[in-house]
């Protein structure tokens, strides 16, 4: 099977990839700021949002107004799957883009989108998302952070915790519970924060992987007060609001997942005659079908996210959310688990110097053991796997709900 684009689309690829010939930042410009991974903003990430806004290629499913040019759901894949390709991000603020701003456009007065969702497309601010806490990681209807009603404030009183970017965010977009007396899914609001509002704690999180560019944070609130009209949608919808605006998330991950995989999957391939040459014949052929089993996962993580587009581009739903958070997740952890076996104690060197004086692999996703590290933070981010198991449990497979604790 080999899969085609309409002529339409083709146009649409190469007009963007000329676009892109001509104005993308440079590999040096990139690499200057190495931070355009978190959510810091460096100077040329805030110019070149801009610059795709301007030219309608910031999200071109969306009108020229919001940086689009009203693109199809087939020509959005790829776009997305193009930038991917090239190593050109749209913004360093991944989440305000892909899930603040949206949400913001979808919920907010006309003043809030001016203020926050424009700021965000235009590359003049960046947000975080305050949702998981101590007690309430992936169970957001038992937050406890409060947002009491003061006249034409809310004070707010509580803490996140793992909140990305929250220590370079000018904003965040804060859940928090507004009426405790109610059912828990139905008392929950949200708050568009300044971060420089007295009273508003950041503490960057150690990182195993980037020790130097820490972007997890715990964010503490004490009596912060916030203007009402920062209320986002009405009073106590959090919760509904929650669930269409990490629909904006899960909706784009897998592009960017697949393309990982298949990036790492190459570089295994290419490195893979060589680390598996001295191995005992027994061991070469259990480390070959390790490796042709991760190409095979590879392949099925593009069909399974062809699937989901083509039923979505038709105006369905697609089930198939959940399943490609997952697997895609796990595919990439189990790339970076069979490369770092393959390789041996050279997959080890995670510095200028090993612990047996080999020098250091130079990539630019790190040796084979920090991208196997780091490859439990996707399978955390956007919905842990334990609960996309469960939502593919009760929504797809229509198995009836698991007792939960009272």
């Amino acid at each position: 099977m080999k899969l085609r684009f309409d002529e339409s689309v083709e146009s649409f690829r190469a007009e963007l990839l000329g676009w892109l010939a001509a104005n993308r930042p440079s590999a040096e410009e990139m690499a200057a700021d190495p931070s355009v991974s978190t959510g810091h903003a460096p100077a040329w990430a805030r110019r070149w949002t801009r610059t795709m806004f301007d030219a309608g290629w910031l999200v071109p499913g969306w009108p020229p107004e919001l940086g689009g040019r009203n693109a199809t759901p087939t020509q959005t894949l790829v776009y997305l799957e193009e930038l991917a390709r090239a190593r050109v991000p749209r913004t360093s603020n991944v989440q305000g883009l892909g899930i603040v701003a949206p949400s913001i456009i979808d919920y907010g007065t006309p003043e809030q989108i001016e203020q926050y969702a424009m700021a965000i497309l235009h590359g003049e601010a960046t947000a975080c998302l305050g949702m998981s806490e101590p007690d309430a990681g992936s169970d957001l209807a038992s937050l406890r952070t409060r947002a009491v009603r003061d006249g034409d404030h809310f004070v707010v009183d509580g803490q996140k915790v793992w909140t990305s970017g929250a220590n370079y965010a000018d904003f965040c977009f804060l859940f928090c519970r507004t009426d405790p007396d109610v059912p828990k899914h139905k008392g929950i609001s949200i708050l568009l924060v300044d971060m420089d509002t007295p009273g508003i704690t950041v503490r960057p999180l150690p990182e195993i992987v980037h020790p130097d560019h820490p972007d997890l944070n715990e964010v503490f609130f004490d009596s912060v007060r916030v203007p009402a009209d920062r209320l986002v949608g009405e009073l106590g919808a959090g919760w509904a609001m929650a669930n269409g605006s990490l629909a904006h998330e899960r909706g784009m991950v897998w592009v960017s997942a697949v393309q990982g995989i298949e990036e790492a999957l190459a570089r295994l391939l290419d490195e893979a005659p060589a680390t598996t040459a001295t191995l005992p014949p027994t061991e070469q052929a259990l480390a070959n079908d390790r490796i042709v089993q991760v190409a095979i996962d590879a392949t099925a993580a593009r069909c399974l996210g062809y699937r989901a587009f083509a039923k979505l581009a038709r105006g369905g739903t697609a089930p198939e959310q959940a399943l490609m958070k997952l697997f895609s997740s796990e595919v990439r952890q189990r790339v970076a688990e069979v490369a770092a076996e393959v390789q041996g104690p050279d997959a080890l060197v995670t510095g200028e110097v090993a612990f047996d004086g080999h020098q250091a692999i130079d990539e630019p996703q790190g040796t084979w053991l920090e991208q196997y590290f780091q490859s439990f933070a996707n399978t955390i981010s956007a919905g842990t796997s334990e609960i996309q198991r469960t939502i593919i449990a009760e929504r797809v497979l229509g198995l009836p709900r698991e007792p939960r604790p009272t």
